[in-house]
């Protein structure tokens, strides 16, 4: 017994040569019986309406015997069936046959019997209109806002949307731009019908501008009369879904407030009554049928896809929560409640296949059957186990029962940083601030095991740290065989950084029996820069705003002795002080009290404490380490700098503001911008010549004003990375002080700084142009000029990848037609625009509306 199996409830097979599809299924309360249980309904191409009431079979008696209720022959194919409150003069529900000229309503209604053959079920026409064009669909609904009754609209293949008002025809509609019919769906949140065009687009159109539209006998005259004169027919929105829906789906009891579901050909979406995009599943089969219904879960919707793979799926929103196996393809899917059983699964094929399921297994009603009671020895079970007990003594003496990892990797990535600053600086900046840009040399020995295929090495630092080279391209390596790779690190901006450490990452390819082409592998490393790469020694200072003190267990030791390569310009010969001048920022001073074990560091900059705060703390230890003293400790006994510390977080914070702030004035003013330039081409359109009325004057001022917020923005986004840089700095300090303060191990200090330190850098990012839609995958273009009009066309096209988008940038230069904005020719003037307009593949400047 498979568990991802349909389990079989109830299932009959209809007819002989009949077909069916989506529309031939159809589940309510038809006879009006007031239980609160389904019917189904089911028509066929052939003509053939069957409502069955489904039950469990018992044992010995024949499946869907009396489950029939009704089964009639109608002269014309039923394309599809629906149950709803179609009569004028009763609240009860009725049933609508649509066949291809003519919608059927009928009453079903039953009258015990007198016999044992039970109750009599029978099908009276209460009324039918005949219709002028073939139709291809229907849906219903309380159109217009009416309460207590459903009317119908039904979609012909010319695509005319039909209204009836029940009992009487109420108008027609053609669509605009129609080609083939598509699925139909009425909303009654929005008053509104949704449908996908065959230009593969979803459609809204609400009710009240379907009634108030023109009218016309032909899809030509609809035309026409929209060109001519009355009110035209236009979607409300549209969305583009570049595939051919199968079925739209709007459920009435979901719980999420706005939901319209649209099963494509390759995915199933999800929009919102306003035409956007809530989520969207790829599907890897391909689907037959959909059904959205109400979720336990609050806030999500489940979902039942059925495909051609005989499956039927169960989804909560875009996660696959079950999947079961079908006997056929289902072409409809629904949810009935029966008397014995409810949220029962109905399905239907194309050659008639009913079937009533449940998901999971069935019970097991198998006992295992008694055994033969035998006493138990119980001098023999003690001597097997004994027996047992010393197998396993002797198994775990030669060999581990866990299996060892391998005892040497593929290959070994080691770094070592040169004790000294390179001779010749490889600064890409050689000086800041007045002082020296040094650098370092970092040396990387890659040593292989075994062969390794086409190694490539990448190198990481923290900003504004740089290297000379961050990627390599290496050679295979054989076994045995090592690779050396020499490169610089040095200081590339103008605040100090907040980490030191720098990663190595090798990947290569390992081939093996299986795969010569080799198995995607990856070694690392970590290595340190010296705190001589950011700073330089200096005189100390007396004074300084901030200060904090570090507390020891043993005597004060000579600070020259732990800071020896700071000690050419220390003035205290005893090693009482010692100062740290950071390139790009302040002087840290470090002073040891004579008479207690006491470490004071002050600064004007809080944030640079941290380094000099960090490798002072590292070098005590392994000073007191060298000289075999166990014991030793630093603490810190408070109060710990909050005030300052959120002082660097509301700093960072408000820049944050500043960037939103800036990003929603360039859009606004970009959309300024662009409908300036629409209403200066629409006047030079005009075949009879208009004054601007300052139309030039307006757009100069409102490029002006986006170039000034561009700059602004882009001086924003500078200060936003050093200030992120300066918080990390100050919370590494915090992580620091408390460590010390409460004793922390490395453990709890890991933890404390993976809670405090998630990101490691800041996401947020600006770019000089405004943002559009993004789902042109295209940014926005900017027209840079001087006053005369002059200058260059610069845009940014933006691609979407599995790491982020990426920018590119492209310059176009033109000739301005004339240099001066308020003495120019209606001519000059549209030639610019013509130009601009010229360049419309590049751009979105005339994309948004007046």
């Amino acid at each position: 017994m498979s568990l991802f199996k349909a389990r079989d409830w109830w299932s009959a097979i209809l007819g002989e040569g009949e077909e069916f599809d989506q529309g031939c299924l159809c589940i309510g309360d038809v006879d009006n019986s007031g239980s609160g249980y389904d019917k189904v309904v089911v028509g066929s191409y052939m003509g053939m309406l069957r409502i069955f009431a489904p039950h469990a079979t018992k044992p010995g008696e024949q499946k869907g015997a009396d489950a029939q209720l009704l089964e009639v022959q109608l002269r014309d194919p039923v394309i599809q069936v629906d149950v709803g409150k179609f009569v004028s003069c009763s609240e009860l529900l009725h049933l609508a046959v649509l066949h291809p000229r003519k919608l059927s309503v009928y009453a079903v209604s039953g009258t015990s019997g007198n016999v044992e053959h039970g109750d009599q079920y029978q099908l009276r026409l209460i009324y039918e209109h005949n219709l002028q064009r073939t139709a291809c669909n229907m849906t219903y609904g309380p159109f217009g806002g009416v309460t207590g009754h459903h009317f119908i609209c039904i979609q012909s293949m010319d695509g005319m949307l039909m209204f009836f008002e029940q009992e009487s025809y109420a108008f027609g509609r053609f669509l605009p731009g129609f080609l083939l019919p598509g699925p139909l769906c009425y909303c009654a949140r929005t008053d509104a019908f949704i449908t996908v065009s065959s230009t593969r687009q979803v459609e809204c159109y609400r009710y009240e501008a379907l009634a108030v539209a023109t009218d016309a006998d032909t899809l030509q005259d609809s035309e026409q009369q929209s060109k001519s004169s009355g009110k035209r027919l236009s979607a409300e929105w549209t969305l583009v879904l570049g595939e051919q829906a199968l079925d739209i789906c709007v459920p009435s009891a979901s719980p999420m407030a706005s939901s319209i579901y649209v099963l494509g050909e390759r995915n199933l979406f999800c929009l919102r009554d306003s035409g956007q995009i809530r989520f969207m599943k790829k599907l890897e089969y391909n689907p037959s049928c959909f059904l959205p219904y109400a979720s336990v879960s609050e806030g999500t919707t489940n979902l039942l896809v059925g495909n051609h793979n005989n499956m039927v799926l169960v989804y909560q929103d875009t996660t696959l929560k079950w999947a079961a196996q079908l006997s056929c393809v289902p072409v409809a899917v629904r949810i009935a409640n029966f008397p014995d059983l409810k949220g029962l699964v109905v399905t239907l094929s194309s050659e008639g296949h009913l079937q009533c399921s449940y998901m999971g297994t069935d019970p097991s009603f198998f006992t295992v059957p008694k055994v033969d009671a035998r006493e138990v020895n119980y001098d023999e079970v003690d001597a097997e186990m004994r027996a047992l007990h010393k197998v396993i003594r002797e198994a775990t003496k030669k060999q581990d029962i866990i299996p060892k990892a391998e005892a040497e990797e593929d290959i070994t990535v080691t770094a070592v940083v040169s004790s000294e600053l390179d001779d010749d600086s490889q600064a890409h900046v050689p000086e800041l601030n007045g002082l020296a840009v040094p650098s370092v040399k970092v040396k990387v020995k890659i040593s292989s095991h075994s062969t390794v295929q086409s190694p490539k090495m990448s190198v990481c630092v923290q900003p504004p740290l740089a290297v000379t080279q961050d990627q390599f391209v290496l050679d295979s390596l054989g076994s045995g065989s090592q690779q050396v790779v020499t490169f610089s690190a040095f200081l590339n901006g103008q605040y100090t950084p907040a980490d030191l450490t720098g990663d190595i990452a090798v990947s290569f390819s390992s081939p093996t029996e299986l795969n010569p082409a080799g198995v995607p592998r990856v070694a690392q490393c970590k290595f340190v820069l010296p705190l001589r790469l950011v700073c330089c020694p200096t005189s100390p200072s007396k004074n300084a705003k901030y200060k904090i003190t570090v507390d020891t267990n043993k005597p004060p030791v000579n600070l020259n002795e732990v800071f020896p390569e700071f000690v050419e310009k220390a003035e205290d010969k005893e090693g009482n002080a010692l100062a740290f001048q950071f390139i790009a920022g302040s002087r840290v001073t470090v002073l040891a009290s004579k008479t207690s074990q006491r470490y004071r560091i002050q600064s004007e900059s809080f944030e640079d404490i941290w380094l000099v705060a960090k490798e002072l703390v590292q070098r005590f230890d392994r000073h007191f380490a060298k000289l075999g003293v166990k014991d030793f400790r630093n603490t810190f006994s408070g109060p710990i700098p909050l005030s300052e510390y959120f002082e660097r977080v509301d700093h960072h914070f408000e820049l944050r503001v500043n960037a939103q702030k800036y990003q929603d004035l360039l859009s606004e003013r970009a959309v300024q911008f662009r409908a300036i330039q629409r209403r200066l081409l629409t006047r030079f359109k005009d075949k009879t010549p208009a004054p601007l009325q300052n139309l030039d004057t307006l757009m100069e001022g409102t490029y002006r004003q986006v170039i000034a917020l561009a700059d602004a923005a882009e001086e924003n986004r500078a200060c936003l990375v050093q200030a992120f840089s300066r918080l990390r700095s100050a919370t590494h300090l915090l992580i620091l002080l408390v460590s010390l303060w409460q004793g922390l191990s490395a453990d709890q200090t890991t933890i404390l700084e993976a809670t405090l330190l998630p990101l490691l850098q800041d996401t947020p990012q600006l770019v000089r142009t405004h943002t559009l839609d993004w789902t042109d995958h295209t940014q926005t273009t900017a027209l840079n000029t001087d006053q005369g009009y002059g200058g260059f066309l610069t845009y940014s096209s933006a691609t979407e990848s599995s790491s982020g988008i990426s920018f590119r940038e492209k310059t176009h230069t033109y000739t301005p037609m004339f240099t001066n904005p308020h003495t120019h020719t209606h001519t000059a003037l549209h030639n610019d625009l013509a130009f601009m307009l010229r360049t419309q593949t590049l751009t979105h400047t005339l994309r948004s509306p007046l």
